[in-house]
């Protein structure tokens, strides 16, 4: 349990919020708890700190999709739960990084990568989207890179 820290924090914030009887929080906590499982039992592996940043970030993604959703099909109440929820998964995902911070990453990722041209994006991306996981928008992340090489 030592060598995945996420996975056991997460545990611990759940017994957290059991006790203090924090039913939403405790909600959100157990559909990520059970992402963990799933990949676990198909896969029959544990889940690594980077396997968690990368399914925390996805989840945080489909809030935000379902989000869009219900505000654009005017059901504001479930928007503000799936916020909630992109708030209790949040805190288990490194910090953020600022747009200057993410722009200095893809800068050594294209000088690493020897990259010219909007062709090598994908050499580019596959060389920041490690150190970028969880602690950036994705699509930012895209159009920063798509910006800086053309």
């Amino acid at each position: 349990m030592a060598d995945h820290p996420i996975k056991a924090r997460i545990t611990e914030v759940m017994k957290d919020a059991m006790r203090a009887r924090e039913k939403d929080r405790l909600n959100a906590i157990r559909l990520i708890l059970a992402e963990f499982k799933k990949i676990e039992v198909d896969e029959r592996i544990d889940v690594t700190d980077e396997r968690a940043i990368t399914l925390l970030d996805k989840m945080v993604k489909q809030r935000r999709d379902s989000i869009k959703q219900y505000e654009a099909g005017g059901r504001p109440e479930l928007a503000a739960t799936e916020q909630a929820e992109i708030e209790v998964i949040q805190q288990f995902l490194p910090a953020a990084l600022g747009e200057s911070e993410i722009a200095d990453i893809i800068k050594a990722a294209i000088a690493e990568a020897g990259a010219t041209s909007m062709k090598e994006m994908g050499a580019v991306m596959n060389i920041a989207r490690p150190q970028l996981m969880g602690r950036a928008d994705m699509g930012l992340v895209s159009q920063l890179v798509k910006k800086l090489l053309s």
